[in-house]
């Protein structure tokens, strides 16, 4: 299904969304409602989560919006939905979203950096592997077929020259499947702290294997998409702090979204970042990431461009 956003953009709620005009205004007539899916990822990961707190707040904040979360494999997949024109908003991790020559695809834009992912490799704690090359010949999920997992650990391997034996599973398939015994290790590209590596800590002793050598690989092989940095301590059960790998994760927008509407969506995310960080009414689990959605760090995409309306808002905080 190719969604086209414009019959349903009419002028008057576009006008009426911008600039939070609508505050304090209720309901809208159906016909003056803007209708917007955003693309999200897998059961058990962060783009899930903050996905929906992202959706809700929109929903709340912007009067005459309603954003609807789609389900997807994560970054690549919901590039693929942006471009085919099935979703109106998306997020994705940067190095999935940039081409080798570092310039971004055709017809998308940013609306902002949101937060940094770390790339986590877990084994459980008896687990004979010790470092990134013991993965040769194990059975290692690579998470998601189109989830930034999958394309970061894929780049990981080959650039560390480790051949595995790649498995495809949702963060909440690999955490299961580790704990079983079904897999020997399991990439997860994702939020600090993440639910599915909560949860499998909280009830099993697990290891991190360090990833400061593929950092600097990563790093040096592909400028502006990967840091070094290091899971903190703090992050699961009985974990001490690791060296990983991060990557930028943004918020995209299809170009032909109005741009009053793209600078209402940019405004409210910006001036009400900590109601994002509560998942919602029926969910209690806090969103951590959001505490790192900030005007200073939002503006920087790198070569991803910002949408017209989103370039506005920033240009006019300048002022």
């Amino acid at each position: 299904m190719v969604l086209n956003p414009e019959p349903r953009l009419g002028r008057r709620a576009v006008l009426l969304a911008a600039g939070g005009l609508l505050v304090g205004c209720s309901r809208r007539p159906e016909a003056d409602r803007v209708h917007l899916r955003l693309a999200t990822g897998p059961a058990g990961a962060v783009y899930r989560r903050i996905g929906g707190a992202l959706a809700e707040h929109i929903s709340e904040q912007v009067p005459g919006a309603t954003v609807t979360t789609v389900p997807s494999g994560a970054s690549t997949d919901n590039i693929r939905m942006l471009r085919a024109g099935e979703v109106h908003l998306g997020l994705t991790s940067l190095d999935a979203l940039i081409t080798t020559d570092g310039s971004a695809p055709g017809g998308l834009s940013a609306i902002c950096r949101l937060y940094d992912s770390h790339l986590h490799l877990v084994v459980m704690a008896g687990s004979a592997i010790e470092e990134f090359r013991d993965l040769k010949g194990k059975r290692v999920s690579l998470g998601a077929h189109d989830s930034g997992t999958e394309f970061t650990s894929l780049r990981a391997l080959e650039h560390g020259g480790v051949k595995a034996d790649g498995q495809y599973l949702s963060q909440a398939e690999s955490a299961a499947a580790l704990r079983d015994g079904e897999i020997d290790a399991m990439f997860s590209l994702t939020g600090v702290p993440t639910p599915a590596i909560t949860e499998l800590a909280r009830r099993h002793p697990i290891r991190l294997i360090p990833l400061d050598a593929q950092a600097d690989v990563l790093f040096t092989a592909f400028p502006g998409s990967y840091a070094p940095a290091t899971i903190p301590a703090t992050a699961y059960a009985g974990v001490p702090a690791t060296p990983s790998v991060a990557v930028p994760n943004l918020l995209l927008v299809r170009d032909d979204l109005p741009g009053d509407l793209v600078r209402a969506i940019t405004d409210t995310i910006f001036t009400h970042t900590g109601t994002i960080t509560s998942a919602g009414r029926d969910d209690t689990e806090a969103v951590p990431e959001a505490w790192q959605i900030n005007v200073r760090t939002g503006i920087s995409t790198a070569s991803v461009p910002l949408h017209p309306g989103a370039a506005a808002w920033f240009r006019d905080r300048k002022r």
